[in-house]
């Protein structure tokens, strides 16, 4: 037999053995977890036959010397496929091959392809499923995760990249994820913590169990780390292809664009009605947003979190636009520690990323008390209007009920360079609320009335009417318009067309210093 030929079989050989991973009763326990493998999750996740696959062979050096086996891939399955077309760079981490630890090799694999996309200006996308640091690698396994995190750290802005927990993420593993765009977890089967519930317990003397600790719906409610979960690894991977939809490859192009037939001039004559008569009673701004969204589809991201306000991806007129809202259902849309960071967070990956960006507000102002103010309110709301202000992407404002005090500012308002405000006829724009200015600018008057309640309401009624409204606002020119709410839709599209080319120079700097 010629030695070509025999290469070929050893070839093949090898390739049966890499993948079958860590041997068929590590996949059957893998698969009574609930869990897919590394390469079931890759196969689900891309387009059908669109996978090419590098170093499929690689193996972990000195894994024999010690005692750990050599194993194709050594734990991670890398290459490049497609989502609905468009290139993307994935990695998988084979839990089945030394629980998908991570040593040399298999950050070697990671680097590479991370590398890649960079170059070629695509997403990458890692799918997590790891034990941690290869303890037997030593300091070798540190220098891998340092050399991940750095390449995260200069791949942001440029490329979307996306982490999927799907199992244990621990230790010095949590920080890469961290660092990415957008986390996606696995109900029951993903936890995330720096120390683990042994340690906590040693330092704590407190039992707790890793789904307590750092499973989805703690870093879905709690931490904010978490920006979407979902029952199982089928789901999960079939809602990344949806997010791909919304996102451009890279910083240097525009999203997609997707025409679901919906009228760029459809209008929605119950919006003239949203709104409540009385200023203390909610509404939901869901329903705002699904008026005026293309298809009445939008991707919300971390709808668990700091539900007082609402952040997500939608379409107008096929375009994909960042969308901000404060919802007076929660907590009566004020912002707080939480919502504000999670507003910035999301407003300057839409700068990055060239996606316009729409705000709804209707905000009373910022939560009082010593709780938000020791948490550091000030800091953390200034992070939202720093990231407003040094956004350049088209930013439109419409003003639904509320806009008070600072708050008013801070929700990209004119004054930090937004471009087109609006406002609707309900619109309350003023420092204070009636009641609270009516205290202050009438609070002699108040106190000597034979009646001070019934004086109270009265002053109250006659700022409102007098201030508590948008005319002013449009009188300065601060509100390009007051319109009609069922036009929202329209007046949104027509102003992202004409802003299509907007261009924005900043002063030359390396980098601002947003109050982290």
């Amino acid at each position: 037999m010629q030695p070509g030929q025999d290469n070929l079989k050893k070839l093949e050989s090898m390739k049966e053995e890499a993948f079958l991973g860590g041997g068929t009763k590590r996949i059957e326990t893998q698969h009574k977890k609930g869990k897919l493998t590394a390469r079931e999750r890759i196969l689900l996740l891309l387009d059908d036959d669109s996978f090419e696959e590098f170093d499929l062979l690689m193996t972990g050096r000195g894994n024999e010397r010690m005692g750990l086996g050599e194993y194709p891939g050594d734990g991670v399955i890398t290459g490049h496929g497609t989502i609905a077309g468009r290139e993307v760079f994935v990695f998988s981490q084979d839990f089945t091959i030394m629980g998908g630890a991570l040593g040399d090799a298999n950050a070697q694999k990671v680097c590479k392809i991370m590398d890649h996309a960079v170059r070629v200006g695509v997403p990458v996308i890692g799918l997590n499923d790891s034990g941690g640091a290869r303890i037997q690698e030593g300091v070798e396994s540190l220098a891998a995760y340092g050399e991940i995190f750095y390449r995260n750290v200069q791949a942001s802005g440029v490329i979307p990249q996306i982490s999927c927990i799907m199992g244990p993420c621990a230790g010095g593993a949590v920080y890469s994820p961290a660092m990415t765009d957008f986390t996606f977890m696995v109900e029951n089967t993903s936890y995330m913590f720096v120390t683990g519930p042994n340690v906590v317990k040693t330092v704590t003397h407190q039992d707790i169990t890793s789904e307590d600790l750092g499973g989805a719906m703690v870093h879905s409610k709690k931490s904010g780390v978490a920006h979407f979960t979902f029952s199982n690894d089928i789901v999960c991977l079939r809602e990344v292809r949806r997010l791909m939809k919304y996102l451009p490859s890279n910083n240097r192009q525009q999203a997609p664009i997707l025409d679901l037939r919906d009228p760029f001039d459809r209008e929605d004559p119950a919006l003239d009605y949203l709104v409540p008569a009385n200023p203390n009673q909610t509404y939901d701004m869901k329903i705002l947003i699904n008026s005026i969204l293309d298809g009445a589809e939008f991707l919300e991201i971390q709808p668990h979190f700091a539900r007082n306000i609402i952040v997500g991806f939608g379409r107008l007129g096929g375009q994909t636009i960042g969308l901000i809202a404060n919802q007076p259902a929660v907590l009566a849309g004020v912002l707080d520690v939480q919502s504000s960071e999670k507003a910035a967070r999301f407003v300057r990956f839409c700068d990055a990323f060239n996606i316009p960006l729409i705000c709804l507000v209707d905000v009373p102002g910022f939560m009082p008390g010593p709780d938000q103010e020791h948490g550091g309110i000030i800091r953390h709301g200034a992070k939202l209007l720093y990231a407003f202000s040094e956004a350049t992407v088209p930013r439109i404002t419409v003003i639904i009920r509320k806009a008070y005090g600072g708050a008013y500012d801070v929700m990209n308002s004119k004054h930090i360079g937004c471009d087109i405000n609006f406002a609707w006829p309900t619109a309350e724009i003023a420092v204070l609320g009636p009641k609270g200015a009516a205290q202050i600018i009438y609070r002699n008057e108040i106190k000597e009335a034979a009646d001070p309640e019934e004086m109270l309401a009265l002053k109250t009624e006659e700022y409102r009417l007098a201030y508590a409204n948008p005319f002013m606002a449009a009188k300065r020119g601060f509100i390009d318009d007051v319109i009609k709410p069922r036009e929202t839709r329209h007046r949104l599209i027509r102003s992202l067309q004409f802003l299509e080319n907007k261009k924005t120079l900043h002063p030359k700097r390396k980098h601002g210093n947003i109050p982290l």
